[in-house]
C-alpha cells in the first residue's frame, strides 16, 4: 500500500516520516556537538556529516510536502479524538515543516555569509570561521531547540495515545495491513 487509507498511512508517508525522524536526530546530535566543539578540526568533522544530512532532510521535507499536497491524503482522525487534539496535532506538524525549512535556510545563510565551505570540506589552509559572528546563527540555534521541543511533544503525544489511551495510533504510522 503506497498511498494512505482512511485508517492508516501508506508506505511513502511511513518511510519519509521515520527516515526524517532518524536523520533529524542525527542532525541535532551533530549540530550540538559542532556548536560546542572546541577543536576546529572536530567541529569541521561534525559539519562534514551535518551538512549533507541536512540536504537529505530538505529533500525529504520537500517530498513530504509535495506528496501530501498533490498525491495523497492523510488518514481520518481517530474516532473519539477531541477536536482540540486534532488541531494541536496539525499545528505541530505544520510547525515541524516551518522550523525545518527555517533551519535549512539559516544553515545555508551561515555557510554563504561565513564562507565556511572550504574549511569544512577540507581545503588546505582554510580557517573555520566563528559562526556566532553571523546573524543566521541565532535563528539556527533557536530552531534546534524548537525542533527538540516539537520532537518531545510529538513523541509524547504518540506514546500517550499508545500506552494511555491504547488507541493504537502508532500502528497507523507503520508498515502493514
Amino acid at each position: 500500500m503506497v498511498k494512505s487509507r482512511p485508517d492508516r498511512y501508506g508506505a511513502i508517508a511511513v518511510s519519509t516520516h521515520w527516515l526524517s525522524a532518524i536523520l533529524i536526530l542525527a542532525l541535532l546530535g551533530s549540530g550540538f556537538r559542532a556548536a560546542y566543539a572546541m577543536d576546529a578540526a572536530a567541529k569541521a568533522g561534525f559539519l562534514r556529516f551535518h551538512i549533507p544530512v541536512a540536504i537529505v532532510v530538505l529533500i525529504l521535507t520537500a517530498l513530504r510536502i509535495v506528496w501530501w499536497w498533490r498525491f495523497d491524503q492523510k488518514p481520518l482522525p481517530l474516532d473519539g479524538s477531541p477536536r482540540w487534539q486534532e488541531r494541536i496535532a496539525r499545528a505541530v506538524h505544520a510547525s515541524f515543516y516551518i522550523v525545518i525549512l527555517g533551519m535549512v535556510a539559516s544553515g545555508i545563510g551561515l555557510m554563504v555569509l561565513s564562507g565556511a565551505a572550504p574549511a569544512v570540506f577540507g581545503e588546505s589552509g582554510a580557517v573555520l570561521p566563528n559562526f556566532a559572528e553571523y546573524p543566521p546563527r541565532v535563528p539556527h540555534g533557536l530552531g534546534a531547540f524548537l525542533i527538540v521541543g516539537l520532537l518531545i511533544f510529538h513523541a509524547g503525544a504518540g506514546l500517550y495515545h499508545e500506552f494511555v489511551r491504547r488507541d493504537r495510533l502508532l500502528r497507523r504510522m507503520w508498515y502493514g495491513g
